[in-house]
């Protein structure tokens, strides 16, 4: 009798294991297959690392001769406040990830480099988690960085974020993760938009502070989950600061597998009405419908769109990859373009005012006259005239009366002034930075056209600029 007692006992123990492992088995979700992410990042190709040290060090030199010495002289970086050093020259494509809170921007990238259930994984939750700027680079070895630290290395390409502050700098984090992505990209998480904070609250200027690493991103992802479509101030601000970026960037719904098919259409066009009065382009913004986490969709869903949906927005991301050197170079030639538009706008305002400056006049009543009412002194029409500048890349001229508020007419030096025996004339340097150097290097590195035909065919850079205001 014992002995079947004891039998008894035991079969109702293997019993009671059995369920309790079944319901554990029931309750941890199944992972999702990742092998599509891998062949479409290419994560493991062991091809060998494309040598572009030569590219990146022409490059720098053309902007270190030719580009540079314009700038400085006419004080560029106080009308645009970018200044490029040469941590952004060499820095590799960065993708910024934007949008509301708690809609699955952490996870995501947790998710393309599989770091749930590790020590690198960042902290996600259905709260506001994220206050921090994060920027995930590559390292040898899991490390963290302090903002401060981040900031003070000029190797890196983050020091300029020093003029927003103590404050912010304490809100920014660096992690360094020994990932093969991350060796081709870095990812940057940004805090979450939250409609009834003011700016205020945060400590520092935190759309200054957006700007400045939209301004830097090479790719754009401005994520969505069901919930939060609703469009507050915050975040129309934000798409005011990404006008003229619309190439770049990717809007996501995210967590698309939690709705059935009939919600799922009226939550698109719930984003698309949302987002229609923000985005000012002829062609609707491509959304793509998914779900970015590493745990399966769920059961009757429509999976095989979101797969495709999800392999086609990591096409779009390693294309960014691929393209790195190009994007780098077309980016030094647009920065070159405006310097030299603003160089011969400075210079029409100094040669106007010298004009119109006799023995007699008041300096500072004469230049505020064409400062308030450039128009009546042919400033900006008289350069659409003399040189190839498109009407369309004019600077604003109100800009204008602020950048001469603190910087006097009278500290420049007229363009025709600007010559060496032995550097050459600087604006002669930067057109041909502009017109020859830059398309030539983007030429030697496999677009496949003869560098003399790319200059104007490709780069649409037309006639050689002249500088007609340069004295014989």
């Amino acid at each position: 009798m014992k002995g079947l007692n004891l039998l008894c006992c035991c079969v109702a123990s293997l019993l009671l294991l059995s369920t309790a492992e079944e319901v554990e088995d029931a309750s941890e979700p199944t992972k999702r297959d990742r092998s599509h992410l891998e062949n479409t990042l290419k994560l493991n190709e062991e091809k060998p690392a494309d040598d572009v040290s030569g590219v990146l060090q022409r490059l720098r030199k053309i902007y270190h001769s030719s580009i540079k010495p314009l700038e400085h002289s006419y004080r560029y970086n106080e009308l645009r406040q970018h200044e490029i050093t040469d941590g952004e020259i060499t820095s590799k494509p960065m993708v910024l990830f934007l949008g509301p809170w708690s809609v699955g921007k952490s996870s995501m990238i947790n998710y393309l480099l599989g770091l749930d259930n590790t020590p690198y994984q960042l902290y996600t939750g259905a709260e506001p988690t994220t206050s921090e700027f994060t920027v995930i680079m590559h390292g040898p070895k899991l490390k963290t960085i302090e903002g401060i630290v981040m900031a003070a290395d000029s190797a890196r390409s983050f020091s300029p974020l020093e003029k927003f502050g103590q404050n912010f700098l304490e809100k920014l984090i660096g992690i360094e993760v020994p990932h093969k992505l991350l060796e081709r990209v870095t990812f940057v998480d940004t805090p979450g938009i939250i409609e009834n904070r003011k700016q205020q609250e945060r400590g520092y200027p935190f759309n200054d502070v957006c700007q400045w690493f939209i301004d830097r991103a090479d790719l754009i992802f401005v994520v969505f989950d069901p919930t939060k479509l609703d469009v507050g101030l915050e975040l129309e601000m934000l798409f005011r600061q990404l006008k003229g970026r619309e190439s770049q960037i990717r809007i996501i719904l995210n967590k698309a597998d939690s709705l059935a098919t009939q919600e799922l259409m009226r939550v698109y066009g719930a984003l698309f009405w949302s987002l229609a009065p923000l985005i000012n382009v002829t062609e609707p913004p491509r959304v793509y419908v998914s779900s970015f986490w590493p745990h399966d969709y769920h059961p009757e869903t429509h999976r095989d769109l979101f797969l495709k949906e999800e392999i086609s927005l990591l096409e779009d991301l390693n294309q960014v990859i691929e393209n790195r050197m190009e994007n780098k170079i077309a980016f030094i030639r647009q920065h070159a373009i405006r310097v030299r538009i603003h160089a011969l706008l400075v210079d029409r305002y100094l040669q106007t005012y010298k004009d119109k400056m006799t023995f007699f006049s008041d300096g500072e009543l004469v230049f505020r006259d064409i400062v308030e009412d450039p128009d009546r002194y042919f400033i900006f029409k008289s350069i659409l005239a003399k040189t190839n500048v498109s009407k369309f890349d004019l600077p604003n001229r109100e800009a204008y009366k602020d950048f001469f508020g603190i910087n006097p007419i009278t500290s420049f030096k007229l363009l025709s002034q600007q010559c060496s025996y032995m550097g050459g004339c600087f604006l002669e340097k930067i057109e041909k930075a502009i017109t020859r150097e830059l398309p030539d290097l983007l030429g030697s590195i496999g677009l496949g056209k003869k560098p003399n035909v790319l200059s104007c065919d490709v780069t649409g850079c037309g006639e050689t600029p002249k500088n007609r205001y340069r004295k014989p």
